[in-house]
């Protein structure tokens, strides 16, 4: 039974990972970033209040506060909005979004070996805050970014 039970956490966690990295029930986030134009992304476009940069930035800056959350017991909550929204509507450079990209896919590569690694106990009560565990939050992580990754969607097919 213990081999039965160590092989369905795997599992699970392989799950998990495998919604983090998109693509089941939405589209990944790495192909609109892919096809999206580094000269359009900082245009709002009539009606939203944001850019495609500035929602992107939200979605890497919001996924990598949870991860602090998760690993660090002396987490500090950051300021909302102000610290999740950047005020410019588009980088000061192309390298600068660039960096920012590499930064989301490194954040999500290192939750997805945290998520995978078993000592890391999925439904332990954190000490901070005993209704929270780590389930708890790389579901809030999945279901953000998948919400956000859809208006980046909707902010790339307005903008071309």
């Amino acid at each position: 039974m213990m081999k039965n039970s160590s092989h369905s956490n795997l599992s699970l966690r392989k799950q998990l990972v495998s919604h983090l990295e998109g693509g089941q029930a939405f589209s990944p986030i790495d192909k609109v970033l892919d096809n999206m134009s580094y000269d359009l992304i900082g245009i709002v476009p009539d009606g939203l209040p944001y850019s495609f940069y500035q929602q992107f930035y939200h979605i890497w800056y919001a996924q990598k506060d949870i991860i602090e959350y998760c690993k660090n017991d002396d987490y500090k909550a950051q300021n909302w909005p102000d610290d999740y929204w950047p005020e410019n509507s588009s980088p000061d450079h192309e390298s600068e979004w660039k960096e920012l990209i590499q930064n989301f896919f490194r954040d999500r590569d290192s939750l997805s070996h945290y998520i995978l690694d078993s000592s890391n106990k999925l439904f332990e009560p954190f000490e901070s805050d005993s209704d929270h565990n780590l389930f708890r939050e790389i579901q809030v992580v999945i279901e953000h970014n998948s919400y956000h990754t859809g208006q980046l969607y909707l902010i790339y097919r307005l903008l071309n």
